[in-house]
């Protein structure tokens, strides 16, 4: 089968959305390894986030699994992820309406320890 998209990158119109999302680069004063671009980055927390594996066995196509992990976490407190998401459920309220007065929560059931309520 054969990607849309090759795995070291994402769609155009991914990134067109998520950009202006992502916090200003840090300006480099003091020199050292260049940063690795975000839009690469972006790929690798695409690929993990699609396979499931961990950050440390990422392909080197996008850098370190540490760098990935990192810039992630930098972004999801930002709330880059948080406003993409209501974003894009915007989006699709507007384009399919979504039932709002219908909802679903994933949940799980457990058996209670020595039959406890």
């Amino acid at each position: 089968m054969e990607q849309a998209f090759p795995r070291e990158d994402i769609p155009e119109e991914l990134w067109d959305r998520v950009k202006p999302l992502l916090p200003a680069e840090p300006l480099r004063t003091k020199g050292g390894r260049p940063r690795v671009a975000a839009r690469k980055i972006l790929a690798g927390v695409v690929y993990r986030l699609r396979t499931g594996c961990p950050w440390k066995a990422l392909p080197p196509a996008f850098g370190s699994g540490a760098t990935c992990h990192r810039r992630y976490s930098e972004w999801a407190r930002a709330g880059v992820f948080r406003h993409l998401w209501t974003e894009l459920l915007r989006e699709y309220d507007r384009s399919q309406g979504i039932a709002w007065d219908w909802c679903s929560l994933d949940s799980a059931t457990v058996k209670a320890p020595k039959g406890g309520t």
